[in-house]
């Protein structure tokens, strides 16, 4: 009898493991730049690629950083989200164009609206890489002394806007 006790006892633990897991969900993977330094880049602009643009350029205020690409159909269903953020006063929506071909981009742009403050182009994904990027799109909600202070994985949503990231941007605000 003893020796079927253990083997019991670890697939009861292994069913409640599983039964814990499967409850989570796996659009919420914590970020660990939750509460650090926005990271550093210098990428060019999507309209005046002459011009550079850099995180350490928006110190001092409040802003978004908007993940998207042109070839991605979630960004699509994101954008009136993105446009409605764009407009609440005071609030900076940066894109991030990723891994894009800046014709592809402009084009998109042109036929959704271009909601956006100014475009940095992330052509080779690196700088989508250093903010953990799991794919597009994603959006990084960064405060007044450059720190992250939120991430939206995925599509925003009617739901996510009002419960997450305008409270967060308001309570920064202040």
């Amino acid at each position: 009898m003893k020796r079927y006790l253990v083997p019991l006892i670890v697939f009861v633990l292994m069913v409640a493991f599983l039964g814990v897991g499967l409850r989570l969900n796996p659009r919420e993977v914590p970020s660990p730049l939750i509460g650090k330094p926005a990271p550093a880049f210098d990428l060019p602009q999507l309209h005046d690629p002459g011009l550079r643009f850099t995180a350490e350029q928006m110190k001092g205020q409040v802003w978004v950083l908007n993940i998207f690409a042109s070839w991605c159909p979630p960004c699509l269903a994101e954008h009136p989200y993105v446009t409605q953020l764009a407009k609440e006063p005071g609030v900076k929506v940066i894109g991030l164009n990723y891994k894009d071909r800046a014709e592809d981009a402009k084009a998109w742009l042109r036929k959704h609206g271009d909601p956006y403050a100014l475009i940095a182009v992330d052509s080779d994904g690196r700088v989508g890489i250093d903010y953990g990027s799991y794919g597009v799109p994603e959006t990084f909600v960064i405060d007044q002394q450059g720190v992250i202070r939120h991430k939206h994985i995925g599509p925003i949503t009617s739901k996510a806007l009002q419960a997450d990231i305008l409270p967060m941007l308001a309570k920064l605000k202040r």
